[in-house]
């Protein structure tokens, strides 16, 4: 009975772990406006670390789809983008309370999503890819002609939320509430990969047959990833509005929806860390670490270069993701620390 306790307890701490770990995460982030208030850190920084946390809310939707249950999309820029203008329409053009903005904002995406989710069930692969691209490329031809709503090549502009109706954020608070959903949002993934529909999706990722046969229903899961997907990607786009307060439609195009998906596979696929990671990889280290270099800054471009050969060496030696480099740091610390325990035991013998 006392072993099946400690069993049962074993359980429900590895559950609650990732929790915590999160948290952590949150918090640590959260203390950066503090930094920045302090004169350590710079505010240019601040919005970077913002963008690179957006695109990781994103990259976690096409996580979810192209990691778990096996469907791929190009259109994930569009439907940021497409969270954009209605965040923009609602709140500047409508002045609709922020927090209802943000509901429509990511159920219309969603609603979208769900009936690109029905063209997955008659093509996949890369017929499934250029679907979703042509798609996305039509939102991106919506933003420019109706220019009604979206003020065309002009762009669109909105300012930071304002919560309650009341509650006015600046810059740091603004940042503090993308974390804050951030951290939703990972557990909400973690909730969704440990659930049965998590299962089903990787179950249907795995055999469609075998899926079919253990009595999950495709077309329902199919359709839920797409739409789970597309409501990151418009949450994405929504914070992005409020955080940057402009948007334009040649910002929504196919490279952004390829970064993103080298987010996931550069991270790691089926990683909630690994895409963080990821994302830091491909948005961050260009504006934070080498623009910062004495020879590299001097040169426009040179930055991106660079990047991109680091994403090429990633790719060679860490092929299922850089997050598994913690096990080589692991084994080599383990090497080392046998090592010197050998060395201290003939020492001791020589003694």
């Amino acid at each position: 009975m006392l072993e099946k306790g400690e069993n049962r307890l074993i359980v429900m701490y590895k559950k609650s772990k990732p929790y915590s770990d999160y948290l952590l995460f949150g918090i640590l982030l959260a203390l950066l406006p503090v930094l920045v208030e302090i004169g350590i850190l710079k505010y240019s920084y601040l919005t970077i670390i913002a963008s690179i946390l957006i695109y990781a809310i994103v990259a976690l939707g096409l996580n979810l789809l192209l990691g778990y249950s096996g469907l791929i999309s190009l259109g994930t820029a569009g439907f940021m983008g497409m969270g954009t203008y209605l965040a923009a329409y609602f709140t500047a053009d409508l002045n609709l309370p922020f927090e209802l903005s943000l509901l429509i904002s990511v159920a219309v995406p969603m609603v979208i999503g769900v009936l690109t989710g029905l063209v997955s069930l008659r093509i996949e692969g890369f017929y499934l890819a250029i679907a979703t691209l042509a798609i996305s490329e039509i939102f991106r031809k919506v933003f420019v002609e109706f220019e009604v709503v979206t003020n065309g090549f002009s762009g669109k502009k909105a300012g930071y939320p304002v919560l309650l109706g009341f509650i006015e954020l600046g810059r740091n608070s603004s940042f503090i509430l993308i974390v804050v959903l951030l951290v939703a949002v990972m557990m909400i993934a973690h909730n969704i990969i440990n659930s049965y529909t998590g299962r089903a999706f990787q179950t249907m990722r795995g055999s469609e047959a075998a899926a079919q046969a253990m009595g999950v229903n495709i077309y329902k899961y199919r359709l839920l990833s797409f739409a789970i997907a597309v409501g990151y990607s418009a949450l994405g786009g929504v914070l992005y509005m409020h955080f940057v307060k402009y948007t334009y439609p040649n910002a929504w195009i196919l490279t952004l929806s390829l970064n993103i998906l080298a987010v996931i596979v550069i991270g790691g696929m089926r990683s909630i860390p690994g895409t963080i990671l990821g994302s830091f990889v491909v948005f961050g280290i260009p504006d934070l670490v080498l623009k910062r270099l004495p020879i590299i800054r001097e040169f426009d471009g040179m930055a991106y270069i660079f990047n991109g050969v680091l994403i090429i060496i990633v790719i060679l030696f860490y092929p299922t993701g850089l997050i598994h480099i913690k096990n080589d740091i692991k084994k080599a610390f383990l090497k080392f620390k046998k090592r010197k325990e050998n060395y201290s035991e003939q020492g001791s013998i020589e003694g």
